[in-house]
């Protein structure tokens, strides 16, 4: 069992890894050992957010706005420059939602949702293939985790039409990546967050406590903690994880599961 979560000498890209479940899936890559490559939209953002995180290990800024294909394939590049050409660890965490009523619910929210949630992953996959076989062995696959949701899993009433659409389609993308990726040893997950405390659920609390509604509709009557998102990306990015492919794992309390 020794070194079984340990991913020294791995180097590791999270899209949207400045905040959020990003930023807490960081910080467990960097704890358990990886170098780490975050993305965000705003460049003093994903610049402040590298050097926090450096106390903890190597984390290396690459600011990038991926509502463009071909901002995806420019980061691919940049990534290699920085990195060198192996990439062990690929989460597209990434995201981008869009709420409001079904009868005036805009055209303009699919688009641009879409290729963020859907179509990045996608892009930064086939992009990143090359780095992806080379550090992948049949003992040691390399690994994608795209991050999904409990709302492309079952209804959740969020009036977010395009962002539950989005979560269903990351979930089937990575069921059938992995089954034709598996041969090059690269395993590819999804991974189905619950309610953490992130801003995007910011509005579902007030003064950290959560809207009793909410917590109806978690099991465990809590939201997730940071270590419990971060520790599940560790597990299906260490030797641990090196025989799970084509799955989507909840991580949501229950919610899923037990609804």
């Amino acid at each position: 069992m020794t070194g079984l979560f340990d991913l020294s000498g791995k180097v590791a890209l999270i899209t949207g890894g400045a905040q959020g479940l990003g930023r807490m899936i960081s910080e467990g890559l960097l704890k358990a050992g990886a170098t780490v490559a975050i993305t965000s939209r705003k460049e003093d953002v994903c610049n402040t957010a590298a050097a926090e995180m450096s106390s903890l290990g190597v984390c290396i800024p690459l600011p990038c706005d991926l509502s463009s294909p071909e901002a995806a394939v420019d980061l691919a590049n940049r990534l290699r420059a920085a990195c060198g050409d192996k990439l062990h660890i690929l989460v597209n965490n990434a995201g981008k939602t869009w709420g409001g009523p079904v009868d005036n619910y805009p055209d303009k929210a699919w688009p641009g949702v879409m290729m963020v949630n859907v179509q990045a992953p996608f892009t930064l996959v086939r992009e990143l293939l090359g780095a992806l076989e080379a550090a992948g062995t049949p003992d040691d696959p390399a690994r994608v985790i795209n991050i999904g949701s409990v709302a492309g899993l079952k209804t959740a009433r969020l009036s977010a039409y395009s962002y539950s659409a989005s979560k269903a389609a990351i979930h089937m993308l990575s069921r059938d990546l992995a089954g034709d990726l598996a041969a090059r040893n690269i395993n590819v997950n999804a991974l189905v967050p619950g309610f953490f405390p992130t801003k995007m659920t910011a509005h579902l609390r007030e003064d950290d406590e959560v809207d009793p509604a909410v917590l109806s509709q978690i099991p465990m009557a809590r939201l997730g903690r940071p270590d419990e998102i971060a520790g599940s990306v560790v597990f299906l990015s260490s030797r641990a994880g090196a025989y799970i492919t084509g799955v989507a794992l909840p991580v949501d309390g229950g919610v899923a599961g037990c609804g």
